[in-house]
């Protein structure tokens, strides 16, 4: 994929977040209350600043923890549409610059991503 930079993907952001995603950016000296909300279903997602999630540098244009972010923002534009399946998020200008082999196993990534952090949300309900 050729992201363009342009932070839509970035803007308002819900990014769930894995227990992984979150010990990598702890062991980078990222404190979790700073990035890290949690819903009343036991989610965990990337919390927002300024409109922007917290690692989004608007000025610059860039993530500021690309090396370390989140799986779900490293199979980006890939999602899960629940009626329709895998999807590429029509909100990624860059969407189309995805091939089809790129898109298959980013798919296969998001769905094993999201079983993982069902399971985990499950794990803090109970």
């Amino acid at each position: 994929m050729r992201c363009s930079n342009c932070g839509v993907c970035c803007t308002e952001t819900e990014m769930l977040l894995s227990k992984k995603d979150i010990q990598r950016l702890e062991h980078k000296g990222h404190p979790p209350r700073r990035f890290v909300r949690y819903d009343k279903e036991g989610y965990a997602t990337l919390k927002n600043s300024g409109g922007y999630c917290v690692f989004y540098d608007p000025p610059a244009m860039r993530c500021s923890v690309y090396a370390d972010r989140p799986m779900g923002c490293r199979v980006y534009p890939v999602i899960v549409d629940e009626e329709t399946g895998i999807i590429l998020d029509t909100i990624c200008c860059a969407r189309h610059s995805i091939s089809k082999a790129e898109k298959t196993l980013k798919g296969k990534r998001v769905v094993r991503l999201l079983e993982i952090i069902d399971s985990e949300a499950a794990e803090r309900r109970s």
